[in-house]
């Protein structure tokens, strides 16, 4: 009889021990694949903002960074004409969620 119970708790134990592992597993996964999706949108950004600038090239005073998908324009513009432009082509860039300006129009 006492063999018995010794196997019962043995086999609860491993189990036990068998399913603690799992869940470690699940979660180390889980930590993975958020550092990953976390990677995949800051390479995202930089492709963003590479893009961006490259369309803005002859606009060298115009700033551009991007968090998230959201991209903020920064710096001094000759007209109101050219930092509209600039919200524009920024807006048009797949994976652009939202354009923020902190531009300003130099005085004249």
């Amino acid at each position: 009889m006492m063999t018995k119970q010794l196997i019962a708790r043995l086999m609860v134990a491993t189990a036990l021990t068998a399913a603690a592992a799992t869940g470690t597993a699940f979660a180390q996964q889980d930590a993975a694949l958020a550092g990953a999706a976390k990677a995949g949108t800051a390479t995202n950004d930089e492709a963003i903002t590479s893009k961006i600038k490259a369309s803005l090239a002859d606009q060298k005073q115009i700033g551009v960074t991007t968090a998230d998908g959201v991209v903020t324009l920064s710096g001094t513009v000759a007209s109101t004409d050219v930092g509209t432009k600039a919200i524009q082509v920024a807006s048009a860039v797949p994976g652009v969620k939202e354009v923020k300006s902190e531009l300003t129009v130099a005085s004249k």
